[in-house]
């Protein structure tokens, strides 16, 4: 573990999750000071308050996912909307508590968003602290970790999407889950000296009661180091068209 700190010994969070960013656009979180003059840029609170843009949020998701036959299911939209927002609000803090053994202070009204015509929605953190750590036990910051990711990101964030759609709570659950087996193994697989400690502290997160039931882990399959995930739902990816199953479904061994 490689910990990004400041003259006085003090983790220098713009830095740590600048470390990070470089995975992929998942990962990336701004960090300029400049930004905060454009008006653009809304907490994710709103997000998950104001029901507009999440839902053209799920209607461009449809449109893209139909391709020239027309919008997809409404169903299918929401639970790929929710995995690809749930991925871009877990992949750099989970990043940053694997790599540089901080949490970064990511509360609903501390991290921005603004919308983007292509690719994940960018988000922005015009000064970002710290929540807790260093110094606390592995267990300890996982859990801290796993608490803020479910109450301030993900439970608000299916809340929201199944006002707008009647998509299945558990499959949203278990797309947030795939996201985090998924952070994991990316990080693994970029600084592979971590790889244990990401299965570690992604163990935990996966712990908490609302994404215990979400899935299994099994033994390591590589490039997975630690466990393997298997969910037990679908996020229908393959019920559009040209989609297909992705390796951790639970329709993947039948």
């Amino acid at each position: 573990m490689v910990g990004v700190t400041g003259a006085a010994g003090v983790v220098d969070v713009r830095a740590a999750l600048a470390d990070v960013a470089g995975f992929n656009e998942f990962f990336r979180v701004d960090t300029n000071p400049a930004e905060a003059v454009d008006p653009t840029w809304r907490p994710l609170s709103d997000l998950y308050t104001d029901p507009g843009p999440l839902a053209a949020r799920i209607a461009h998701v449809a449109r893209v996912l139909g391709g020239d036959g027309g919008p997809v299911d409404d169903r299918i939209a929401a639970s790929i909307t929710l995995q690809g927002m749930a991925a871009r609000v877990l992949s750099a803090p989970l990043a940053v508590v694997i790599l540089h053994d901080v949490l970064p202070a990511f509360a609903a009204r501390d991290v921005h968003w603004r919308v983007s015509a292509t690719g994940p929605w960018p988000l922005w953190v015009g000064d970002p602290g710290v929540l807790a750590g260093p110094g606390l036990g592995e267990a300890e910051l996982a859990g801290r970790l796993a608490d803020l990711l479910v109450e301030e990101h993900l439970a608000p964030l299916v809340e929201a999407v199944r006002a707008q759609v009647r998509v299945s709570a558990r499959t949203l659950w278990g797309n947030a889950a795939s996201s985090v087996a998924a952070g994991k193994r990316l990080v693994g697989l970029d600084r592979p000296a971590a790889a244990a400690r990401a299965a570690r502290i992604a163990q935990v997160v996966l712990d908490h009661p609302a994404l215990a039931a979400t899935g299994e882990r099994r033994a390591a399959v590589a490039p997975d180091v630690g466990w393997t995930f298997r969910r037990r739902s679908c996020c229908l990816y393959y019920r559009a068209p040209g989609g297909g199953t992705c390796g951790d479904c639970v329709l993947a061994a039948r």
